[in-house]
């Protein structure tokens, strides 16, 4: 895990890597300011109230900063899931740069995805992400006493939901559909420490920018150091 993660950064500079990094980034940020400003707008109308009976908290009990806090809460989850949805669209061009690079055989017989699985996973990989988080939101309010404990709760969420879309990113390019199912099952444990890696990359700022980009050219090494 280390040499791949340390192999995954050393190859940023890759030009066909930083082409996929500054569009990702470009695309994730106006996505994420349009998420921004659906969920002012939803806040606002609908009276700006979550939870219910004694734990409802509604905008007009709060100052602004209050609820700007909030809202800012809400979209700190709402990241990775339009990150990891713009690099499942554009994940073929790091993953092939990566196999261009350290693994030349495999990327000779590797067959692109295509924009409409690219497509597909994308949009599959946000909608498992931020179902995910909609189940475990119960236990992130339960936990707010502990402090820590829905920082470590949505590291182990996302980073099951990460490492299933990024193994899987790389799997398209080489397996049909009906042979990703099984090859997920076999790689439980390689898998989480990618996604773990990738969702802790995620709240580190700035670095956070490249967390989907990293996480997908590790995902690229350890599949093929697993399948040598």
């Amino acid at each position: 895990m280390p040499t791949a993660f340390l192999l995954a950064l050393r190859q940023l500079r890759d030009p066909a890597i930083l082409r996929v990094l500054f569009g990702s980034i470009l695309l994730t940020l106006l996505l994420f300011a349009g998420a921004g400003y659906g969920l002012h707008r939803w806040w606002a109308q609908a009276g700006g109230c979550i939870g219910q009976g004694a734990v409802e908290v509604c905008a007009r009990d709060l100052s602004t900063a209050g609820t700007i806090l909030i809202e800012l809460v809400a979209l700190w989850f709402l990241f990775p899931a339009v990150a990891i949805g713009v690099i499942g669209v554009f994940s073929d061009g790091v993953v092939a740069a990566v196999e261009r690079r350290h693994y030349p055989a495999a990327a000779g017989m590797a067959r692109a995805p295509g924009w409409g699985r690219s497509l597909r996973m994308g949009l599959a990989s946000s909608a498992r992400l931020i179902g995910y988080n909609l189940v475990a939101l119960p236990f992130y309010i339960l936990l707010i006493v502990t402090g820590v404990g829905p920082f470590l709760l949505a590291l182990a969420v996302n980073g099951f939901a990460l490492g299933r879309d990024l193994w899987e990113m790389v799997a398209a390019r080489h397996l049909a559909s009906v042979a990703i199912k099984p090859e997920l099952a076999e790689t439980r444990g390689v898998r989480m420490g990618v996604g773990l890696v990738a969702a802790g990359l995620f709240v580190v700022p700035v670095v956070n920018l490249a967390a989907p980009i990293l996480g997908a050219a590790m995902a690229t090494h350890l599949y093929h150091r697993r399948r040598r």
